[in-house]
């Protein structure tokens, strides 16, 4: 028998309309200050763009080439926002989208812990927990990635099928899937546990059988289809344990410390340890539900890059509604042993601290030991605003070439380069104070191209202020030196 408690809901849906509308505010006045990028913003604004023009999902690369999204990752859910952006045509429809969709996740927490724990606040205090999390936070501040959809919509599949509801678990699981290729492979681990946990052998077996084959699709057939090298970049990430999914099963198979020794690092037990503690270690008393968050986790842990082991970015969409499902069953399982615990409440209290320490609230910054990291992030500056004019220069139509900081916001075009790469850019946009993205590969640095643009007299500096630079090509197409 669930115990409830007047005015819970509205306490959650005000829980909910807080959260979206508070990281909708933040989202924004963070874009406004330019703290978003052409990497990763500007690639998912210029894919819905393309799309709501007749392009589908066609953004520039980092070097200059028309190509697919659907090329680097598998989320062809960005599709379904050209509708969106043909009725509100800014970058703030997809990152208010996205705290309002995430936000919603809070809807499956309050069930599944209503249900679990037979007691309504309970539900609430787990649905605040969820809010709280500071992955969450830092996945919905982290600019626009259509994966962040996959949390809540993973949520929503966890809770329908605990409730042994087939049909609307394979719609937001079939949802969730679209929005990046791993995806599928969490999928796979719920069918695994659903077997194990429900007894539900058959229809557990055929939902990890499916997302086996789904994500084995994305990455082996869509994302090469579109990949004119014929396989993913990102691979790379993985060259000490296989550099290919084959390759990495290869290793697993033959020298499977390598693997243990990869993922295990400082860096790796740290990034457990700002995921699991936040939730009071209550997801080790539920193990089973864990196995669907080790793809997601294998993915992260092995990579060479370090953004994939920090709870700031959005590697952590599959595993966050995992690890609230382990901490709620987990939470069930020691009420069951120690009845009277108010777990959900500790959980609450736990997660405001681990938000003041760890969370992208910009207020904790004036307390003692809070969070410092991108404080002031969303503080528009006098520079920020003279960027804006400077950038109301460039035609909505035109070519243009900008440094990663200004990209985000001159995206929503059919071409749009990353400085120094100019090809047959008619616009550039620079930020001498933060140097291009693509200063990485190109063959001269930011510093060095800007003084050989002054130079040349086939580009014409119309704006310079506070290191913001707006150049025209006043003759056709020139080499770069």
């Amino acid at each position: 028998m669930t115990l409830r408690a007047p005015g819970t809901r509205t306490l959650l849906w005000s829980a909910i309309a807080a959260y979206a509308a508070g990281f909708s505010a933040l989202s924004i006045l963070r874009h406004r200050a330019f703290a978003t990028g052409r990497f990763d913003l500007g690639n998912m604004v210029q894919a819905v763009w393309s799309t709501a023009h007749g392009h589908p999902l066609q953004i520039t690369s980092l070097r200059g080439d028309q190509i697919s999204r659907l090329g680097a990752h598998f989320d062809p859910i960005l599709a379904a926002f050209a509708p969106l952006w043909l009725l509100w045509p800014s970058p703030d429809m997809l990152l208010i989208a996205q705290a309002l969709v995430v936000a919603l996740g809070a809807l499956p927490a309050f069930w599944l812990a209503r249900k679990h724990l037979s007691n309504e606040r309970a539900g609430l205090g787990f649905a605040l927990a969820y809010l709280i999390y500071p992955p969450t936070e830092w996945l919905t501040l982290n600019e626009f990635h259509a994966v962040a959809l996959a949390c809540p919509l993973l949520l929503f599949a966890i809770w329908y099928l605990d409730e042994g509801r087939l049909l609307p678990f394979a719609a937001c699981a079939a949802v969730a899937a679209t929005t990046k290729e791993e995806i599928a492979l969490v999928v796979a681990g719920l069918g695994i546990w659903y077997a194990l946990a429900h007894g539900r052998r058959l229809a557990g077996a055929a939902v990890a059988v499916a997302g086996v084959v789904v994500a084995l699709v994305a990455i082996e057939v869509v994302i090469p289809h579109f990949n004119r090298a014929g396989t993913s970049s990102f691979f790379t990430r993985y060259s000490e344990v296989g550099s290919t999914p084959g390759g990495v099963v290869h290793t697993a198979l033959t020298d499977p410390w390598k693997i243990v020794t990869t993922a295990l690092t400082g860096r790796g037990l740290g990034y457990l340890a700002r995921l699991v503690l936040p939730l009071g270690l209550l997801v080790v008393l539920a193990p089973l539900v864990l196995i669907a968050a080790l793809p997601e986790l294998a993915v992260n842990l092995l990579s060479a890059a370090t953004t994939q082991t920090s709870i700031r970015f959005h590697y952590t969409a599959g595993v966050i509604p995992v690890l609230l499902a382990a901490a709620i069953f987990g939470a069930a399982r020691l009420e069951r042993l120690r009845p009277g615990l108010r777990v959900a409440s500790g959980a609450v209290v736990l997660g405001l601290v681990s938000s003041y320490v760890l969370g992208p609230i910009p207020v904790w910054r004036y307390f003692p030991g809070g969070q410092s990291h991108q404080a002031q992030a969303a503080e528009v500056s006098e520079h920020d605003r003279i960027a804006s004019r400077a950038l109301r220069l460039i035609p909505h139509d035109a070519v243009v070439s900008a440094t990663n900081s200004l990209g985000a916001h001159l995206s929503a075009r059919r071409r749009v380069l990353s400085f120094p790469y100019l090809q047959d850019a008619r616009w550039i946009a620079a930020d001498e104070t933060a140097p291009g993205y693509a200063d990485r590969l190109a063959p001269l640095p930011t510093a060095v191209q800007l003084s050989w643009l002054r130079r040349n007299p086939e580009w014409r500096l119309v704006f310079e202020r506070d290191g913001i630079l707006i150049f025209q090509r006043v003759s056709p197409a020139a080499s770069t030196p």
